[in-house]
């Protein structure tokens, strides 16, 4: 489908730091008429009021995921629910469970509505074997954490459906988010959102990543516009479906130090190194190489290390200056 075509759309994980500007984003570009918002979680449908009509869905419920597509007339899933990294390395056995056994409810609800299914996989699907720099599109791909297990799995088994049954499975390695509405959620990239809230509430923060620890991140703008960009793009320029490398930028700790400190010059960095999060960094990719994004659909970040950090501290500024910002 095109961009000028109306979606009918099912977000699955919606509560989650992407789901949620995800859902507002397809809102506003096919109607909130148009959009499903569906979580877990009790208490999604107030925060999500106007993205869309809420659906309580448990996506291991594969006849309730199912109930929920044909009644709404969906065509377009973007399966979101899933374990982060370091909250999935603390009960590996409950991130297999809903990563995965929640992936083959959405390819398998996709392929009997004929739903069109987005997945998205990320920098962990990489191991310590992978080329850290310049990482190419296609390359070894042994991941230590069960997260990336998931993710490498996932991207497998998403290509198998749109070969075995014609499923249009489309994803996109994410790299790190960085958002400014909503809070991390037990990822090992948290630190590039923290650090903001406490520069600007405490002038301090105490970073869980060694200062040279470098990784691919992206601006929440740019990967609300990839998901959406993947999903739009003409299907006879794909060569690559599950997944697309796609990236912004990428920055060590002590570089976002240096750049918050030109806006906050008193602004102090501490380090107390969580050797979980850090062997999980220590095995991703210092930055990907992301032609063939960039090729395949036109792919092009529009955020780097200086716009995003700028954005973020005006943002957040705002918000503590009307005392709406805590973490």
């Amino acid at each position: 489908m095109g961009k000028d075509e109306k979606r009918s759309v099912i977000i699955t994980g919606a509560a989650g730091q992407i789901g949620a500007e995800l859902s507002f984003a397809l809102a506003e570009r096919y109607g909130a008429d148009k959009i499903v918002v569906s979580d877990i979680r009790d208490d999604t449908e107030g925060r999500l009021e106007g993205a869309g009509r809420f659906v309580k869905l448990d996506v291991l419920s594969k006849d309730e995921f199912s109930a929920a597509v044909r009644r709404n007339n969906v065509d377009v899933i973007y399966h979101l629910a899933a374990l982060l990294s370091a909250v999935a390395e603390g009960n590996p056995q409950k991130a297999w469970k809903i990563n995965m056994e929640g992936l083959v409810n959405a390819l398998e609800v996709a392929r009997e509505n004929r739903c069109s299914l987005f997945v998205p996989s990320s920098i962990g699907a990489f191991g310590p074997d992978t080329p850290l720099d310049d990482t190419p599109q296609d390359t070894i791909m042994r991941p230590y954490s069960m997260y990336g297990v998931t993710k490498v799995s996932g991207e497998l088994l998403c290509d198998y459906y749109n070969r075995k049954f014609g499923v249009d499975t489309r994803g996109v390695r994410f790299p790190g988010i960085i958002s400014n509405v909503t809070l991390p959620g037990g990822g090992t990239t948290d630190y590039a959102v923290e650090i903001f809230y406490r520069a600007i509430l405490e002038g301090r923060y105490t970073c869980y990543l060694k200062p040279d620890t470098s990784l691919d991140m992206m601006y929440m703008p740019d990967a609300i516009k990839a998901a959406i960009e993947v999903m739009e793009a003409d299907p006879a320029g794909l060569h690559h479906r599950n997944a697309f490398n796609v990236t912004a930028m990428h920055f060590t700790p002590e570089m976002l130090a240096a750049e918050i400190r030109k806006h906050i010059p008193g602004f102090r960095m501490e380090y107390k190194i969580d050797p979980v999060r850090q062997a999980i960094a220590d095995s991703w990719p210092n930055f990907m190489n992301d032609s063939c994004a960039r090729k395949e659909w036109g792919w092009a970040p529009e955020y780097n290390l200086e716009s995003m950090t700028a954005d973020m501290l005006e943002v957040l500024g705002k918000r503590a200056a009307e005392g709406g910002l805590e973490i």
